[in-house]
């Protein structure tokens, strides 16, 4: 089985059968998020294996041990923390993300979204696992697709508005994709005469963005995680939280769902007015 995620310096990184077999040179060579959670100070294929290792062995990533249930807040404020508490507190109904062995997943369980996507990369590629899709089933989440593990996020979010929801939040690492929801959403509010379905589009894993995906993730994206683009660095939020890798909210709906997430952020916060994105020079990735 063949699973394929984007990583730790935007490397990419090739698990087979529960074995790293191929690491890519890295795009970044220093994150002060993973400085500080795993003591890197210069990312290297070699480290990159190490961390990859080090998620298959404790959490059972792209193998039948995956684990889905207790996982801590890996940052204060991140997709999966956001979308849970989101779900917790009503500001969502649901959720579209995506989970190694099973591609893309529906689900209102705020547990299983941040088991889910706590320690979850830029996942291109995956192949189905039976345990971990049995697993997620088992905690009310839906998988897409069982025989290709296939991640799609605008099906997943067809689904999810087929399954009834109307609130919902979906994370996305491409931004046509985002403009393909916004679309879609537009669409089925003009043909079905109602303005009770909305989409919290979620940009991740943007690395690398080029000017022209930056734009278009900008104008369709409720929440963008900023990673290492130089693109959306310029972007101008209406909310920002972080500072090493920013989330940033662009829409009323986005701002919402951060501010709701910070209430339950276990460490001391300041709320400030400022020109805004604010980017200290000594915390961006190089």
């Amino acid at each position: 089985m063949r699973h394929v995620m984007e990583m730790v310096g935007n490397a990419r990184v090739v698990v087979e059968n529960g074995k790293v077999v191929e690491v890519t040179e890295p795009e970044i060579k220093w994150c002060s998020l993973f400085e500080k959670a795993r003591g890197i100070k210069e990312i290297t294929p070699e480290k990159i294996k190490e961390n990859m290792e080090f998620r298959i062995e404790k959490f059972g990533l792209f193998t039948k041990d995956r684990l889905l249930d207790d996982f801590e807040d890996f940052v204060g404020f991140g997709a999966s923390e956001t979308m849970m508490s989101g779900l917790q507190h009503g500001i969502i109904d649901t959720s579209v993300s995506v989970c190694d062995g099973a591609g893309t997943v529906i689900t209102n369980n705020p547990s299983l979204v941040q088991g889910m996507g706590a320690r979850m990369s830029g996942l291109v590629e995956t192949s189905p696992i039976p345990e971990t899709i049995q697993k997620i089933k088992d905690r009310n989440g839906i998988v897409l697709d069982e025989m290709t593990a296939v991640i799609d996020s605008l099906a997943g979010a067809k689904k999810a508005v087929e399954l009834g929801y109307k609130k919902i939040a979906v994370t996305t690492a491409s931004a046509k994709t985002a403009s393909a929801i916004r679309k879609y959403e537009k669409e089925f509010k003009k043909l079905k005469e109602s303005n009770d379905i909305s989409f919290t589009i979620i940009g991740v894993h943007t690395t690398g963005f080029s000017r022209e995906d930056s734009k278009m993730m900008a104008e369709n994206a409720d929440i963008i995680t900023l990673c290492a683009s130089k693109c959306l660095r310029e972007v101008k939020p209406l909310l920002q939280v972080g500072t090493s890798v920013p989330l940033i909210a662009l829409t009323q709906n986005g701002k919402e769902l951060l501010l709701e997430r910070a209430k339950y952020v276990n460490s001391t916060l300041l709320v400030n007015t400022m020109p805004l994105p604010y980017l200290p020079e000594q915390k961006q990735p190089k």
